[in-house]
């Protein structure tokens, strides 16, 4: 049983910690995405859409992530080149993916699903226990061990990221070092909706095999809390992630188990840990101030 509620519960928290790592990514070049929500629905349906019609759940994934990353684009060129306000931008670019995913989908409504099958690894998935829960996953679990190990690296260790980083500490300055802000932030913008993308395919092909309108159901929201959760460091959303993910899983089971507390309660569950998790955030203000990107939500308008 606790093998069975474990392989639930890293189920569960896949998409929060792929999309919590985009997002992570994007606002560490002081850009505020809010659009999460709507990048997850779009690269749902587009998963869902591209594996029924193609039969093969790989090219759904790839479409998932092209449609995020398309999204993202548009949020790109709103704020970055445009630069509309990024906090309207995002909210109206969620608005926009969850009617527009309802309208794509709609005939795809009732459709079996292909499921993304695990990918078993040889020798070590026979290792008991830990055999099924590491060795027995689909790809979209390996890529996610491999965003938080990648992005890690990239952020703390490349020459790359510490540029991203001073983009995100101080644009002015880092314009005036040479660095191109406009098209470091789009990159970020564009990996962000990307893996948002991913995210939402991993809904729709793995999670529940199916297409379910808005199924998306809030976790957008729960990884923008996971990136503050998290302090903008990867490996912290890793464990947060799979948190969360505890928290909505075990909702689940405590009404399979009959535990007398009302349904609507246990549902709320994710949602209210969510607030709880900002609540004691917000008492060690000090910590978060010092690591957040100076520049978050901040346009950059380059001299000409």
């Amino acid at each position: 049983m606790l093998e069975a509620i474990l392989l639930t519960v890293i189920t569960a928290a896949t998409p929060l910690v792929i999309a919590a790592l985009g997002e992570l990514v994007t606002e560490r070049s002081g850009v505020l995405n809010l659009g999460v929500e709507g990048m997850m629905i779009m690269g749902a349906v587009s998963a869902f859409a591209a594996t029924q019609i193609t039969g093969s759940p790989y090219i759904g994934v790839l479409a998932g992530i092209a449609a995020g990353g398309a999204f993202s684009l548009l949020f790109g060129f709103l704020t970055l080149t445009l630069v509309a306000n990024q906090v309207a931008t995002g909210l109206a670019l969620t608005i926009l993916g969850l009617g527009l995913s309802g309208q794509l989908g709609e005939s795809f409504v009732g459709q079996p699903g292909i499921k993304l099958q695990p990918i078993v690894v040889p020798l070590l998935s026979d290792i008991p226990f830990l055999g099924r829960l590491l060795f027995q996953q689909d790809l979209i679990f390996y890529l996610s061990i491999a965003l938080v190990v990648g992005i890690h690296w990239f952020l703390f260790k490349s020459r790359t990221g510490l540029k991203m980083r001073a983009i995100g500490d101080n644009h002015a300055s880092a314009h005036a070092l040479g660095i191109n802000v406009i098209r470091t932030r789009y990159l970020a913008v564009m990996f962000g909706g990307a893996c948002a993308g991913l995210a939402g395919a991993q809904l729709s092909l793995v999670y529940t095999p199916q297409w379910v309108e808005n199924m998306t159901a809030g976790r957008g929201w729960i990884a923008l809390a996971l990136v503050v959760f998290a302090s903008w460091r990867p490996l912290r959303v890793l464990a947060g992630g799979y948190l969360f993910g505890a928290v909505s899983i075990g909702q689940l089971h405590a009404q399979a188990f009959g535990i007398g507390i009302p349904s609507q309660v246990l549902s709320a569950l994710p949602y209210v840990a969510t607030i709880v998790v900002l609540i004691i955030i917000s008492h060690n203000r000090r910590t978060t101030l010092i690591n957040t990107p100076a520049s978050l939500g901040k346009p950059f308008v380059p001299e000409r």
